[in-house]
Order: structure tokens, then sequence, then C-alpha cells
């Protein structure tokens, strides 16, 4: 089931906004870590819990169907999100070795391969999320305005990793690529359908990545994460889904 085209694209405005602007609110990039990007994460991780998760569940039934091509799939959705967890874990890993071996260089942004992969990747994620606003597993006025509430302060703190790590190159080329990406994405899904069971492994997958990307950032201890912040993000989000 797809919702308004209208409702939809107004979503996708307010993503691509954030990336085109979130550079300039210079107060979230300060040291220790700003609290309106730990209460972001917070929230960011209360839906990914509280709301894809559960979702998940739902659509389990999905992969035991004759459709499902992926036998080890079968019943084990959450195997997905794990790759999503991975795969974004893996990127991270390549980028803070790249950086690590720029600074021994008396550089300080990895290499440009990196970037390029990194920016790609992000711009998979990125049309995945716009793809996903337009076909969601459970669809619904209210459910799309926390959709669009919880990626728009998903992608802050995705954009504040990123600046970091690619500097100027983000805000040169990199921001308007993932701009470009959630256009594409939210296109695509109002051109055509995949069946639910797609739908179920793109939520699966993003779940996953979300995970990741937002611990990634609050994690490291130069950034000094906020814990109540955080913590503010997830409660107050959670009650928030939990009366939805």
């Amino acid at each position: 089931m797809t919702t308004p085209i209208e409702v939809t694209l107004a979503g996708v405005i307010i993503l691509a906004a954030v990336h085109m602007f979130i550079g300039r609110l210079r107060f979230i990039d300060v040291i220790p870590r700003s609290r309106w990007l730990s209460l972001a994460g917070g929230v960011s991780v209360a839906y990914v819990f509280l709301h894809i998760i559960p979702e998940l569940s739902l659509s389990q039934q999905l992969f035991s169907t004759p459709v499902s091509f992926i036998g080890v799939f079968e019943r084990h959705v959450y195997l997905i999100a794990l790759a999503g967890l991975v795969t974004f874990y893996a990127l991270e890993r390549l980028v803070r070795t790249s950086r690590k071996n720029a600074l021994e260089r008396g550089s300080d942004r990895p290499s440009s391969s990196v970037y390029v992969v990194n920016i790609a990747s992000f711009m998979a994620y990125n049309f995945l999320i716009a793809y996903l606003l337009v076909h969601r597993i459970i669809p619904g006025p209210l459910l799309l305005i926390m959709f669009i509430a919880a990626f728009a302060l998903h992608f802050m703190v995705v954009d504040f990793g990123l600046r970091k790590d690619h500097l100027s190159d983000y805000d040169r080329s990199g921001r308007y690529l993932l701009i470009a990406s959630l256009v594409l994405g939210w296109m695509v899904g109002n051109l055509y359908t995949i069946h639910e069971m797609g739908v179920a492994i793109i939520a699966a997958f993003l779940g996953g990545g979300v995970i990741l990307n937002v611990l990634k950032e609050e994690l490291p201890e130069e950034r000094r994460g906020r814990i109540f912040p955080f913590v503010i993000g997830v409660a107050g989000y959670a009650l928030l889904l939990l009366f939805v």
C-alpha cells in the first residue's frame, strides 16, 4: 500500500533539507557532544526497537511462503537486520582505518576512494529510506509523520558524522549526492512496487544500519556523548510510540 504522493514528497523535502542545512547549526558541533545530537540519536534507536522491529515480527510470515527464495531467511528476518548492522560497521572501520593512515601521512581526511565508497553506501541507504517512505509495512498518516520525524533526527546524526569524516568534501559534493538519492528513491517508490517481502527486507536492513550509525556516533570516547539527553530521546519517543 502506498501513501499519497504529495505527503511523501513533503517528507522527502524535509529529509533533504536536513542534509542541505544541518551544517549551518554550529551549536551542535561541540565537545562534549551536543545534547541535541544525543537526543536525536535516542529517538532514532527508540524508533527502530519499538516500531521497525515490531513490524518485522509481523512480516516474518512472508519469509515462509514459496516466494521466499533464500532458504536461510525463511525463519530469520532478523538476520537481515544483523547484516545491515555488520555492513555499516565494516564501512565505519574502513573510514577509521583510512583516516588513521591519512593522519600518519599528515593529512586530515580519508582517501578519495574511501570517500566514494562511503558516500555511495549512504546514497543506497537514503534511496532505501525514501522507498520505504512510500511503501511502509504498516501505512497510516500518524505513523508517516513519526517516520519522517525519526529519520529527520537520524539524518542529523548521520550528517554530523559524515561531515566530521570527510570535511569540505561532504559539503562540496556528498550532501548533494545524498539528496539526489533521496529524490531517486522516492521517484522509484512511486513508479514501482515490489513484493511485501522486499519491503520487509529493506526495513530489516535499515533497522540494523540505523542502530549502528547512531551508536558509532554516541560511543567513541572522544565524542563524549551525553547519556541524559540520549535517554530522554529514547524514553520520550518510546512513550509516544507506545501510545500510538
